[in-house]
Order: C-alpha cells, then structure tokens, then sequence
C-alpha cells in the first residue's frame, strides 16, 4: 500500500454501493486502498442474499475487518463456526456461510474484501 495524498471519505457518500437483498456495501476508495462498510439486516443470510448474485455454493471472499454493531455468526464449510459481535476484530477466510443473529444489524468494516464482496461474478 503506498500513501501518496491526504484523504478522507464518508460511507455515508461511498464510491459504489451495492444492494442484494438485506445488504448494503458501501465502498470507498483511498489511493490503492479499498475499504467496505458492510451492513446486513436481521435475518441475513449470506447462501440466501449474497448467493443468488455471485452464485458460488459458499462465499469465496477472505475478510478482515472490524465489528461495529450486530451479531454474525459464521459457518465453515467443515462445520466450525465463530460469532462476532460489536467490538470484535475477525478474520475469516474463504468457504463459509454467515448469518445474522438476533433484532440488530450488522455492521461491519472491512479492509480487505470490500472490492468483490457482493459483486457479480
């Protein structure tokens, strides 16, 4: 990553927005940096949202990023899980479902998955 300029952007005003079912990505571009906030309502689930737009049997995205609000818990494909929630750092690596739990969103901000996550294959 190379810094060359001082930035800042809100994810209120991002560079691309996308929208499969009970999901927002706001995406924002600093230099050749690109950041995601990820937010998904109660009842997301990733294999019956994001699924039917990159049509892969499980996510095939790495992610690293930071739990602000919510609870999601994920599920790998050999059947581990983890949960995060508000406060968490996470990582989770390619070959998972994930599903939101509870009334609240969540809200998520990543660094590393934010330029494919929910983009047409």
């Amino acid at each position: 990553m190379t810094v060359n300029a001082l930035e800042a952007k809100s994810f209120d005003q991002p560079d691309e927005k996308r929208r499969p079912p009970k999901t927002q990505v706001d995406v924002v571009t600093l230099g050749d940096t690109t950041l995601g906030r990820f937010t998904f309502e109660p009842g997301w689930r990733w294999s019956e949202t994001v699924k039917t737009v990159v049509h892969t049997d499980t996510c095939q995205v790495n992610h690293v990023g930071i739990c602000a609000a919510g609870t999601l818990t994920v599920q790998m494909e050999d059947g581990s899980q983890a949960t995060v929630s508000a406060g968490h750092a996470y990582t989770i690596p390619a070959g998972h479902d994930a599903w939101v739990e509870g009334d609240e969103a969540f809200v998520g901000y990543e660094v590393m998955s934010a330029a494919t996550f929910a983009k047409p294959a």
